[in-house]
This record gives C-alpha cells, sequence and structure tokens, in this order.
C-alpha cells in the first residue's frame, strides 16, 4: 500500500517567507547589475560624453547605500512573517 503523500501547497506562512528569502537572493543579483553600469558609460577619452570619476563613485556608493538598506528592510520583513498558516482565518 502506497505511502500517504505530503500536501502538494506549502502552508501560507511559510510560502511568503520562501518567497521573502527568494526576493533577497535576486537583490544580489539586481546588485550586480546596477554596478556594471559604469562599464557601460562612455570613458575619459570621449570629450563630449564622458561622466566625471566623482560621479560615477556616487554611483557606486549610493547603490551600495541602497542595496543594504533594501536588505535589511527585506530580511525584517521575512523575519516578521508567521511561521503557521494562523492568519487568523478558519479552515
Amino acid at each position: 500500500m502506497a505511502e500517504p503523500r505530503s500536501p502538494l501547497f506549502l502552508e501560507r506562512g511559510s510560502y511568503r517567507q520562501r518567497r521573502w528569502m527568494d526576493a533577497i537572493r535576486l537583490l544580489v543579483i539586481l546588485g550586480v547589475v546596477l554596478w556594471m553600469i559604469p562599464l557601460l558609460w562612455p570613458s575619459g577619452e570621449a570629450a563630449d560624453g564622458s561622466i566625471s570619476m566623482s560621479r560615477a563613485l556616487l554611483y557606486i556608493f549610493g547603490v551600495w547605500v541602497l542595496l543594504i538598506g533594501a536588505c535589511y528592510g527585506l530580511v525584517r520583513r521575512a523575519q516578521t512573517l508567521p511561521d503557521s498558516a494562523d492568519d487568523g482565518e478558519e479552515a
């Protein structure tokens, strides 16, 4: 006789927590993409459209600060989610 199968769907709380953790993992990819954008900027050899080094550094550190803030917010949100399906709803 076959063993009883586990439920196909996850509980609401654990599902949401996993999706928040996926968002945190995608934040790393977003950070890499944003940090690669200065590589596409025109170099200092082009006299008319070049970006100064100070602007590039401000961009890099601005992205860095935004990533830290976003990661902090996502982690705090993921930690406050309930672990069970008890969202005040009756089954």
